[in-house]
């Protein structure tokens, strides 16, 4: 019969932290690869997800779902602010399944597709590099205490009975939007003094842009001649109930 090992004290109180430190180095090296391997996960842009989640209803306005690129629709919602669009995606919304049906879906990835939905005709932009980068959008400046919003689109694809008479064809002219959020309350600017001057290398217009309600949303817009293809600067000058002097916001557009 084989005697047991007796092993000496001094022996095993050395032995004893080596085995604790390989117990312990174990786990935490299959988490670190985990997470490595978590974090090698490649953020979708928001066109991806738009093409592969939000195409199947908001392409064609399914169960009123605000259409890509319609900013006419998109501007009422947006005016309660981007993190509140993002929250009612992540949670679902009438119609709309949490997370528009892809459980996968971050945040940011969300935010990404309603960011590229709210600009598709106007702007083609890339993902915004960091969430507090608020003027990776060319048609969004904050200044002063407000979040202005810049809106284009030809004046064609407008209501006719909306248009003047001016402008009865479309042909050639655009329809410029003004949209004020006050930043701090996120709720519309109302009963402001808008004006816009647009100009390019042949000339300047300025026009005092006129009141548009629609979902208890307040903006201004007018309508303007561009050439297609010319590069124009277009500068909101702004006069708010109660504020001290003129906000201006400077934007570049190039029509099409």
């Amino acid at each position: 019969m084989q005697c047991p090992r007796i092993v000496n004290p001094e022996t095993h109180n050395r032995l004893l932290p080596r085995i604790l430190a390989v117990a312990t180095a174990l786990p935490l090296a299959t988490l670190a690869l985990s997470l490595a391997e978590g974090a090698q996960v490649r953020q979708r842009t928001g066109q991806e997800v738009v093409n592969s989640a939000c195409v199947a209803c908001h392409e064609k306005g399914v169960n009123g779902a605000p259409k890509i690129g319609d900013r006419a629709a998109w501007i009422p919602r947006m005016s309660k602010g981007l993190d509140v669009l993002v929250q009612s995606a992540v949670h679902g919304h009438g119609a709309m399944p949490a997370r528009g049906g892809m459980a996968d879906l971050s945040d940011r990835e969300i935010e990404s597709a309603i960011t590229y939905m709210f600009n598709y005709g106007v702007v083609t932009l890339p993902p915004p590099p960091a969430r507090a980068a608020a003027d990776t959008d060319p048609f969004h400046k904050a200044i002063a205490g407000a979040d202005i919003y810049l809106g284009i689109v030809k004046a064609e694809s407008m209501p006719a009975a909306q248009r003047p008479a001016s402008v009865a064809s479309g042909k050639g002219y655009y329809h410029v939007n003004i949209s004020l959020i006050d930043s701090a309350t996120k709720s519309p600017i109302k009963e402001a003094h808008v004006r816009v001057r647009v100009a390019d290398a042949i000339g300047v217009e300025t026009k005092t842009m006129e009141a548009m309600s629609a979902n208890d949303s307040t903006s201004y817009g007018g309508y303007f001649r561009m050439a297609a293809n010319n590069t124009y600067t277009i500068t909101a000058l702004i006069e708010r109930p109660g504020a001290v002097g003129v906000t201006e916001a400077q934007f570049v557009y190039k029509a099409w």
